[in-house]
């Protein structure tokens, strides 16, 4: 039976693969996710998921198959009533499956055991796919922009100009 599980540090180097193979490169385009026609380089690395997981406000959720093989993940750091959520992932080959609305019902239930009146994320302006499915399951463009870290490779290397768009669910 597949679960959810808090991520561990013995998990970092799976997370740091699923993660890249999800977003960018040939891999990624398996999926419906995919940035590797907007971004080069990688997602994140080894040392930023450790840190994600020692950090106090912040929980690396990870779902597990049956056979405890992770297939997916999400970041959720609280933010004092807010929780923010980055890198929800689903292998590539296991999307549009569901798995992905597990996972963000998942962080919603988190952020509501942690007594938080909201969730938000950023999502790249021209992921309309993407800020559709989330659109489907509550959230809502709240109008704020924030520019795309252009010159740092931890990011990913922007192929054209990039911007975010703040979405956000209220609980």
């Amino acid at each position: 039976m597949p679960e959810i599980l808090k991520a561990t540090l013995e998990d970092v180097p799976l997370l740091n693969a699923l993660i890249n193979a999800a977003y960018r490169g040939e891999s990624s385009k398996k999926g419906w996710t995919t940035e590797a026609d907007l971004l080069g380089g990688i997602r994140t690395n080894e040392e930023v998921l450790t840190l994600l997981i020692n950090h106090a406000d912040t929980a690396l959720l990870k779902y597990v198959n049956d056979k405890g093989d992770i297939q997916a993940c999400v970041n959720l750091k609280q933010h004092d009533d807010k929780i923010y959520l980055g890198m929800l992932t689903v292998h590539p080959e296991l999307q549009a499956k569901g798995i992905g609305k597990i996972l963000l019902e998942a962080a919603e239930k988190y952020a509501a055991e942690k007594n938080c009146s909201s969730i938000y994320m950023t999502v790249i302006s021209l992921r309309t796919e993407l800020i559709e499915w989330y659109r489907r399951h509550g959230y809502r463009d709240t109008g704020d922009r924030k520019p795309f870290p252009e010159n740092d490779p931890s990011f990913g290397l922007p192929k054209t100009k990039l911007e975010f768009i703040v979405m956000e669910k209220m609980l």
